[in-house]
């Protein structure tokens, strides 16, 4: 899948965005029809420790998911949207099987 990455206010590693790749394309074991992702990585400037937001918007034809998520880390941000991605995809296999 190809994963459109953009980190806005800093640049990201190489680390990072190998991370992105492979956690997002896990989510096509869960719904094979996935076109394409962008992900969008933001640093707040606050006192706050959980200042890095990780969004996501992943197309599927007809459709798109967004996950937006704020954490400590980016890793800590992948892995929830990725989960919560999982979900909303099988959820939507699910409704397809139902239909057919």
């Amino acid at each position: 899948m190809k994963v459109n990455t953009q980190s806005v206010n800093f640049t990201a590693d190489k680390k990072l965005l190998d991370f992105i790749q492979k956690r997002m394309d896990k989510l096509e074991i869960f719904y094979d029809k996935v076109i394409s992702s962008d992900v969008y990585l933001k640093v707040e400037n606050t006192s706050d420790k959980e200042n890095k937001i990780f969004e996501a918007r992943v197309s599927v034809p007809g459709d798109s998911f967004v996950v937006k998520k704020q954490c400590k880390t980016f890793e800590e941000g992948v892995d929830m949207a990725a989960a919560s991605l999982e979900r909303q995809l099988k959820k939507r296999k699910e409704k397809l099987r139902a239909n057919l």
